[in-house]
């Protein structure tokens, strides 16, 4: 009875799992019926051959476009970031089917093929995303959109840097071209003011604008194979250079110059007519700027090294004169090789001058222009020191054409027995083989000529740091170059309050290349730390000292100090004006600008006015007075001091 029981329930188990497993498989089925309808309905599983035809359109009308401007800024293109609907305008194609020609039609099926492929690739995997697409949050949808917008903002990128470069390429000539000095070395250009002759009259500008225009289509021609119209703009170019010759103003053109013009005029209208393209006129015209542009450099770097060339050499008249009044001065008895007022020397409550000096002629003028313009003569002192090449000629000149009533006295910088190597560490770095070799092998090819004068290796050049020593009873002494003139009366410097200073000096920063960390190497740490970079310069070339204070400074000492740790020139290089700078910072007075006014030497637009109202003008540069290559707008300043009928001037071919 208990067995019958048992099976009878076991029967009622087996029945009831039965029952649930078919229960399950019907729940199953109905899910996946339900399930496989939703799909249906939405026509992913199985779309229309219609559908299929306006995707692939659709998609190749989108992708071919898109193939085309971007694939070579992104890589391997992802097509299903451009199946979406929210592509810029720019990117679709409107009218395809009509409008496109056999060539394009070719390309278009090869893409649209490619395209057809890559786009049933994208439909399988939005089916595979579309089931979730309930899920989508605002921050997916939002990175969709800026994945479809990276293309076209990318374009537009490319081309705004495109734009950006074309214009850089075109500005770069043009402000080089600017920064050459247009008034040393042309006289005329189309993007700048002419600074040489402001006046210049439109008949040469005429000219010169139609010669630029018939070279470049002089070019244009010969591209476009018109080789009559290039000969005919030839023939008339040849002409108008010679009508043009060296004139710069109207008055210097031939008569036939308007002719000239009008014929010119003519043939660059026809070639106008036939070959105007502005798109390879601004080409040619760019090229012609940057070519001119390569000139003027190698021509500026060639007339660098001439004119440092030129300022080295000594004028064979000057170097006449030189010899001529040493021979005569050697022929002269010994006492009449003395000047007279030799006790106003070392007198205090005079007007004392130091003057160092090789040549001749400029201390003459220095001197002359000095005495003509001072109020009371006879209270002037000059102290003229030269090296014992130039001592006999110097004596000889001035016994020969005395200052008037002024004093004036002659020393040898050689006869100086303190001024020796091992007081004097300039000295001693002058005579060291390594300065020689710096100087020497340094001249052939640097670029920095201008350190390279011989002036630089002169102790002449040096002496201004040790006027104490040179004139211990003085109180105040006026320091001169050479290569200065005096127009005015300049008693007036002994009565300036230099509130306790050592220097006074007219200041020159002006310009930011007068700063000192123009002159001083300030990557070197006892630069940078004791001197401020934009701290303002100063001119040498008219100082006055007071020499009482300098001795109490031990201003000499402090100029030792630093040209001993010069030795391997790390601090400057060479000169006297970055050690002078260094050696009286913070001591320094500044005057008023209107006693000493620079760049007669180099500046060819230095105002007029100002060099009228200067006390003194300093011909600081290359393009000294007595050279050939001096500035002739501002020669006769100097040349109205000499007398160009003075037999030694005379026998020496020196003239005007």
């Amino acid at each position: 009875m208990a067995t019958k029981r048992g099976l009878l329930s076991d029967v009622r188990r087996n029945k009831a799992i039965g029952s649930l497993f078919t229960i399950a498989f019907l729940i199953f089925f109905s899910s996946f019926l339900v399930f496989s309808i939703f799909f249906i309905g939405r026509g992913l599983l199985t779309p229309s051959s219609t559908d299929k035809d306006e995707s692939s359109t659709d998609s190749s009308g989108q992708v071919i476009d898109v193939i085309k401007v971007s694939t070579k800024d992104f890589g391997p293109l992802n097509v299903k970031v451009f199946k979406k609907n929210n592509m810029s305008a720019s990117r679709k194609f409107v009218g395809q089917e009509t409008t496109a020609d056999d060539t394009t039609s070719s390309e278009s099926t090869g893409v649209a093929s490619y395209a057809k492929q890559e786009t049933s690739k994208a439909k399988k995997d939005e089916n595979k995303e579309d089931h979730s697409s309930f899920l989508q949050i605002p921050a997916k949808l939002a990175r969709r959109q800026l994945r479809g917008k990276r293309p076209e903002n990318h374009t537009v990128d490319l081309v705004k840097l495109d734009y950006e470069v074309t214009i850089k390429l075109e500005n770069e000539p043009i402000q080089r071209s600017k920064s050459v000095d247009s008034a040393v070395l042309g006289k005329y250009s189309l993007w700048r003011k002419q600074i040489e002759n402001e006046n210049s009259d439109s008949n040469v500008r005429t000219i010169q604008d139609q010669m630029i225009a018939a070279r470049v289509y002089i070019s244009l021609a010969i591209t476009k194979k018109k080789f009559d119209l290039a000969h005919e703009l030839q023939n008339r170019l040849r002409d108008s250079q010679r009508s043009l010759g060296e004139a710069t103003t109207d008055s210097q053109l031939h008569r036939s110059a308007p002719e000239m013009i009008k014929a010119m005029d003519l043939v660059l209208s026809k070639a106008r007519g036939q070959l105007y393209n502005c798109k390879l006129i601004t080409e040619k015209l760019r090229a012609m700027l940057q070519s001119a542009d390569e000139q003027v450099r190698t021509l500026k770097k060639q007339s660098t090294f001439l004119s440092q060339l030129a300022a080295k050499t000594i004028p064979n008249g000057l170097h006449c004169l030189s010899m001529r009044l040493t021979i005569d001065y050697y022929l002269l008895p010994p006492k009449s090789r003395k000047f007279p007022r030799s006790e106003n020397l070392e007198n205090p409550n005079l007007y004392h001058y130091a003057l160092f000096s090789d040549n001749v002629l400029a201390a003459s003028v220095v001197v002359n222009s000095t005495i003509m313009n001072a109020k009371d003569p006879e209270k002037h002192v000059f102290h003229l020191v030269t090296d014992k090449l130039n001592f006999g000629a110097m004596n000889m000149w001035f016994l020969l054409n005395p200052p008037g009533k002024a004093t004036i006295h002659v020393e040898n910088v050689d006869e100086f027995k303190w001024l020796n190597s091992s007081y004097c560490p300039v000295m001693r770095q002058l005579e060291s083989a390594a300065m020689k070799e710096y100087y020497f092998k340094a001249a052939a090819g640097s670029a920095n000529l201008k350190y390279r004068n011989p002036k630089y290796l002169s102790m002449l050049n040096h002496l201004r740091f040790y006027l104490p020593q040179v004139y211990p009873k003085l109180d105040k002494i006026l320091f001169l170059d050479d290569d200065i003139v005096v127009q005015k009366d300049l008693t007036g410097l002994w009565a300036v309050n230099l509130n306790g200073k050592v220097n006074g000096a007219v200041e020159t920063c002006g310009e930011s290349f007068h700063r000192f960390d123009k002159y001083l190497n300030f990557s070197n740490p006892h630069i940078a730390q004791n001197f401020d970079p934009n701290a303002c310069g100063w001119a040498y070339g008219m100082n006055i000292f007071d020499l009482k204070v300098w001795k109490k400074k031990d201003i000499t000492g402090i100029y030792h100090k630093w040209q001993n740790m010069n030795e391997d020139r790390e601090l400057w290089k060479l000169g006297t004006l970055p050690p002078g700078l260094m050696t009286f910072y913070g001591l320094t007075h500044p005057l008023k600008k209107s006693w000493h006014v620079l760049g007669l030497g180099y500046n060819p637009s230095v105002n007029q006015s100002e060099i009228q109202g200067a006390a003194v003008i300093h011909y600081n540069g290359n393009m000294k007075p007595w050279l050939e290559l001096a500035m002739t707008t501002f020669r006769p300043y100097w040349t109205k001091y000499i007398n160009y009928g003075h037999p030694y001037i005379r026998n020496c071919k020196l003239s005007e």
